[in-house]
């Protein structure tokens, strides 16, 4: 029989919640219509089948008149056909509220308001909404959150210091890996995981011009981060009032910044979190006076709690340089030059007993006494354990040491060496005769430059022989990749120019003249392997920031001025993950100062087939030699010096090795942490349970899935897609892969993860509104009598806390499960929730909400009731979360304290920091409570 609707009554549309109360305006014929106030919409259904549900309430419950004052109801009157409540309002006064003037913005999200007025949810949906519940608990708990989901090789050096820095309270550190090791990942990774542990919400990115759109790639593939791009267009255009501020994340470049004072001025006050600077090596600072941007820096590292300067050379200009990098992090650690010379001199003795320690299991007498001198009595309790052989006071031990170890806090330096995995380095030297041409010019290490503004007939690449060579090479590898890398861009476009008049050999250019896009660009064209460039000839900063290790021949056209230079052009190839030896291709003119550098790089630094650390070191005692020997006719001077030099980096050599960078190294790879961390990553990346779960999250979306290859699939929107704001990425579709290797190959798909935003999107939309907080269901269970009424309740345990808090480390929510019984019993300990959940059947949404209307009344009570079950267990997951924060907190301030007294780099408002969170820690647990999250009434059939 169909309903009866009149005029006034008030209903609430099953399938569009979100319209709020709907008022029955006329019934005509076979239609009926209905207008919802709230929002302005007039919906028209056929009778038979309108999706409505009569609101009606019940005796307790409170009500809102469309003028704001609310009602308890305590008795309801049927006056022809319309509902009239009688009750209190908040004055104790009796009052009168007819249902044509309740508000039109109720919303029932309530799981047990949604229940009484009709809005059940498919059987499907109660699932997914508990089992997203638990995943996201699991997720927040997880040690490996905000590292674990990029698309990234897990390397353990850069998951052991994303970890270790990014868990820190405002951290400041400098990350001096080695080039090829990684320091962008690092500092992509500790920024994710900080934006995900709520650490920092704003981050201001500083590089080089020419690496801005690298690092916006690098954080987009990789993290999943939207980074704008700021610079003067972006920043004129913008009609805000502070353009930074509409931004989480900015990219800004440093070289157009410090021209621009109002843009600093906005800059300043749009207040930020963590503060990252690339190439931070570019960042002059003498004692008497500072470069503009050094000056810009150190303005805003005085300002923004969390520093992170990224450098592949800390010592590239000397141990001055290295110190105004540290004196950015800590001016107050930093003051002093000279005492921070005497410092750097007293490491060795400490590096020598923590290898005393990791190699041998009882160490040497003299290595302990070393050890009780540096650590007095706080160390002699570890001590004592050691002997007995005990390996955790073994690991403590060697904790200690590297903590207190001067910049062991705030350096993290990791060498090619101490990492391994890299691939070898084949050298290929070609003299070449000097043409007449370049004879009479005075020699010159880049003779070609003075030949550049010459007509076309005289142009310098119709008669230098490195060009024939350069073509011949070429030829002979046929279609493999070639990175030429040249001092000058005029000498990369002139290169250009010859291959293509004398060879037809496809080239591509990429020097500083170009766009960033133009770059970008030729970068793209180089990596084609069907229909790209052979060869992409490079200017100087061709060899910064840029990743070709796709490529592993190069030619190394002329030679830089400085080693760090060639140690930077090596290294756009020569990166962990290189699957090759590295073929490096020199050709030079033989009599002239290119031959004498070559042999200056070769013989006395060893810098083509090795990493050298000590180049600059070499080069700031050399150099003045060496400037004025390479264009001198003096061969036994030249080999005089060369011998002098080999001789030198040596003994550099071995005093790296023995002293302070041994102890950075055993501080920075993090040992068998780092292991753990990659052997985590990859189990987890093992495990279906992120395929199965996505699976159902699409199919209540209705978002189509079907197989595009191995290990991939097309997901896109069906006809019944149920929200268009699910995070899908692309309306069109979009092809995803949960496999990271390939997803490390093929870059145009997206790789599916728990933290990748279409996952997190998903679930939050799920746990944001109340999709599946109702559901009614058949049991079929022998053991239970016919018409016996179940009830199943989530409840979430949870703190709501300013996520700076961290508190979801100690008390992450978690859904409690109730499961009573018509006596009230809970069976939920004895029933778990995929057991019973393969015994349901779904009811039809009208029988279900038929029923629930006559069992209102016996299940209201026994809802109201239920909490009381759960209580006891919520109670408990406070108190242990309250001694877990006093514990992990109190030993991190008792740390910290005792290391402060010997190791001033730990400052005093770390630690005021921490005090403080430990007690609004304390206090927000206080408040925990319990909320009612979803129902769902079960009826033996």
């Amino acid at each position: 029989m169909a309903q009866q609707y009149q005029a006034g009554q008030r209903w609430i549309s099953d399938s569009e919640a979100e319209l709020g109360l709907g008022t029955v305006l006329t019934q005509d014929g076979r239609l009926l219509t209905v207008l919802y106030p709230a929002t302005g919409d007039t919906r028209q259904y056929a009778l038979r089948s309108a999706p409505l549900t009569r609101v009606r309430f019940s005796p307790g419950d409170v009500i809102t008149h469309f003028e704001g004052w609310k009602l308890t109801v305590r008795e309801v009157e049927d006056a022809d056909g319309l509902l009239v409540y009688h009750g209190l309002n908040t004055h104790n006064e009796t009052v009168v509220l007819p249902e044509t003037q309740l508000s039109n913005f109720i919303q029932f999200r309530l799981p047990s308001d949604r229940l009484f007025a009709g809005q059940i949810d498919p059987l499907n949906w109660f699932a997914l909404r508990y089992n997203t519940l638990q995943h996201t608990s699991r997720n927040v708990q997880s040690s490996l959150w905000g590292l674990g989901g990029a698309r990234v090789q897990p390397i353990p050096h850069q998951l052991h210091i994303a970890r270790e820095v990014a868990d820190r309270i405002a951290p400041r550190v400098l990350l001096a890996d080695e080039v090829g090791l990684g320091k962008t990942i690092e500092a992509g990774m500790v920024i994710h995981r900080q934006l995900l542990n709520g650490r920092a919400s704003r981050v201001l990115i500083l590089v080089p011009e020419n690496l801005q759109h690298q690092w916006l790639v690098e954080m987009r593939r990789r993290f999943n981060l939207q980074v704008a791009l700021f610079d003067a267009e972006r920043f004129a255009e913008s009609d805000a009032s502070n353009p930074f501020e509409d931004a989480q994340l900015a990219l800004v470049s440093i070289d157009w910044l410090k021209h621009a004072e109002k843009a600093q001025d906005a800059l300043f006050a749009a207040g930020w979190d963590l503060l990252v600077v690339d190439e931070a090596h570019h960042l002059v600072w003498h004692p008497e006076q500072a470069s503009a941007e050094y000056a810009l820096v150190e303005q805003l590292a005085e300002v923004i709690p969390g520093v992170l300067l990224l450098t592949a050379t800390p010592e590239q200009l000397g141990l001055d340089s290295h110190f105004a990098r540290l004196r950015l992090l800590d001016p107050n650690r930093f003051h002093d030059l000279p005492a921070f010379r005497a410092e750097s001199e007293h490491y060795r003795p400490v590096a020598e007993a923590v290898q005393q320690l990791l190699d041998h299991a009882t160490p040497a007498p003299e290595a302990l006494a070393t050890i009780r001198g540096f650590l007095g009595e706080a160390g002699e309790t570890l001590i004592g354990a050691v002997q007995t052989g005990d390996q955790e006071a073994k690991a403590r031990l060697v904790r200690e040491l590297l903590d207190r170890h001067g910049t062991g806090r705030v350096l993290f330096r990791n060498t090619r060496a101490a990492v391994q995995g890299f691939p070898g380095r084949t050298l290929h030297p070609y003299p070449l005769p000097n043409p007449p041409q370049y004879q009479g010019q005075g020699a010159e290490l880049y003779p070609d430059t003075a030949w550049q503004a010459e007509g076309d007939e005289d142009r310098w690449w119709r008669f230098d022989p490195r060009v024939q060579w350069l073509i011949d090479a070429l030829k002979r590898l046929k279609k493999v990749k070639v990175l030429v890398i040249c001092a000058h861009a005029e000498t990369a476009m002139d290169l250009e120019d010859a291959l293509r008049v004398r060879s037809g050999i496809p080239a591509t250019t990429f020097h500083e003249g170009m766009s960033i896009l133009e770059r970008d660009r030729a970068a793209a064209y180089f990596a084609d392997e069907e229909y790209g460039a052979q060869v992409l000839i490079c200017s100087e900063i061709g060899s910064e920031g840029r990743n070709f290790q796709f490529a592993h021949h190069l030619v190394l056209f002329d030679l830089p001025s400085h080693p760090d230079l060639l140690e930077q052009r090596i290294g756009r190839l020569d990166r962990i993950g290189q699957k090759h030896t590295i073929e490096l291709h020199a050709p030079y003119l033989e009599g002239t100062p290119q031959a004498r550098l070559f042999r200056w790089y070769h013989e006395a630094l060893n810098a083509f087939l090795a990493t050298c650390p000590t180049g600059s070191a070499l080069q700031h005692t050399f150099g003045a030699r060496l400037l004025s020997l390479l264009s001198s006719d003096d061969d036994d001077a030249f080999s005089t010096l060369v011998a002098e030099a080999r001789a030198a980096r040596e003994h550099l050599e071995t005093e790296l090795h023995s002293g302070r960078d041994r102890l950075l190294e055993l501080n920075s790879n993090g040992g068998g942490e780092g292991k753990a961390l990659v052997a985590a990553i990859e189990e987890q990346d093992d495990q279906y349970t992120l395929p199965i779960y996505m699976e159902t999250l699409f199919d209540a979306f209705g978002i189509d899935s079907e197989d595009h290859s191995e290990n991939a699939l097309i997901l896109r929107p069906s006809e019944k897609m149920l929200d268009a704001s699910f995070p899908l990425g692309d309306d069109e579709g979009v092809t995803i892969t949960y496999d990271r290797l390939q997803a490390l190959s093929r870059e145009d798909m997206q790789f599916l993860t728990w933290e990748h935003p279409m996952v997190q999107g998903g679930m939050d939309l799920v746990l944001a509104g109340s999709m599946g907080n109702t559901a009614v269901a058949l049991i079929k269970n022998k053991a239970l009598k016919p018409g016996t009424v179940l009830l199943e309740l989530l409840y979430v345990s949870e703190v709501v806390a300013p996520r700076n808090l961290q508190l979801a480390r100690y008390l992450p929510p978690l859904a409690l499960r109730c499961l009573l019984d018509a006596n009230g019993n809970d069976l939920a300990a004895r029933v778990s929730f995929d057991t019973l959940n393969d015994q349901l059947e779904t009811v039809p949404k009208a029988s279900a909400n038929k029923f629930i209307q006559a069992q209102r009344d016996a299940l209201s009570p026994r809802i109201a009731a239920s909490e009381a079950k759960v209580a006891p267990r919520h109670a408990e997951r406070v108190s242990e979360a309250q001694q877990r924060l006093s514990a992990e907190l109190d030993e991190e301030l008792a740390r910290l304290t005792a290391l402060q007294a010997v190791n001033p780099s730990v400052r005093d408002s770390e630690i005021q920091a921490l005090r403080e969170q430990r007690e609004k820690g304390l206090a927000m647990l206080e408040k925990a409570a319990l909320r009612l999250e979803a129902i769902r009434v079960l009826v033996a059939g």
